[in-house]
């Protein structure tokens, strides 16, 4: 009996997610799934940056819009927090971006160690983790190497996305923004100086967003990144202010996506939004 009513259990699941799967799990287009995935050699050595014992494997989170359909070229959000309390990049994936994801129709994805709090949080710790992330996302679905990504971030989270967009730019991706709120240094210039990516990056959508009342990346110091990025050559940028904190802006989320995805469509076809 307890055989019977797992199988049921089973073909259950499998029905419900449409035999899509995952790095092996199942998935449901509309929910959320987490896994243990493999890191590759050069994936180890960025994590091991700052003395950081080497984990077993990452944790990756994969959100899919409803009607996600993978023989589709689908954006993917890829999400980054700021170490501060400790939080891994899925929390805010969880907490912020995974409702506008599904709002606009994208993927959102985010990749971690298996433990939160690391010998060092180092940018390597993060990108490692993410790239093992990408990496089970392009073999749980063919092509999908090629669909267009964009790094969000609030806070420091919008420090690690910008320094790590050209290391993901140098490693083949197809970067199609970067959206940054409450940002009070710039960091992109710096990591552009250490990966060197290639010219046409500097040609990337990078979408500010900045409140008026910020008292932790005040408008002078986001004023201040903005014309830092235009000296190293960013010529794609769009500024806005909202009136309000350091707790972001909702209607400046959606701008952004909408905005990066006009750039995608511009060149290649991606499912439309639901209205």
């Amino acid at each position: 009996m307890i055989v019977y009513v797992v199988a049921l259990l089973a073909l259950s699941v499998s029905s419900a997610s449409g035999g899509l799967t995952f790095a092996g799990v199942p998935l449901t287009p509309g929910g959320t799934v987490q896994v243990n995935v493999p890191l590759s050699d050069l994936e180890k050595s960025y994590v091991s940056e700052g003395g950081n014992p080497v984990p077993s494997h990452a944790v990756a989170v994969l959100a899919v819009p409803p009607g996600f359909d993978p023989k589709r070229m689908w954006p993917v959000m890829v999400a980054f927090a700021s170490s501060e309390h400790g939080h891994q990049n899925a929390y805010d994936l969880r907490m912020i971006w995974r409702h506008f994801a599904f709002r606009e129709g994208w993927i959102a994805l985010a990749g971690d160690g298996p433990t939160p709090a690391p010998r060092v949080d180092s940018s390597g710790w993060r990108a490692g983790h993410t790239l093992a992330a990408l990496d089970a996302l392009n073999r749980s679905f063919p092509g999908s190497r090629q669909w267009p990504i964009v790094l969000v971030g609030q806070s420091g989270g919008a420090k690690r996305a910008s320094y790590l967009a050209p290391l993901f730019a140098v490693g083949g991706y197809r970067m199609a923004g970067i959206f940054l709120t409450g940002i009070n240094e710039d960091r992109i210039t710096v990591a552009c100086r250490r990966f060197k990516p290639p010219r046409d990056f500097f040609s990337i959508p990078i979408f500010l967003s900045s409140g008026d009342q910020d008292r932790i990346a005040t408008p002078d110091q986001q004023l201040a990144v903005e014309n830092s990025m235009r000296r190293t050559g960013f010529t794609n940028i769009r500024h806005k202010t909202f009136a309000g904190g350091h707790e972001g802006s909702m209607a400046h989320v959606v701008a952004a996506l909408r905005w990066f995805r006009s750039g995608i469509e511009d060149h290649h076809k991606v499912p439309s939004a639901k209205p």
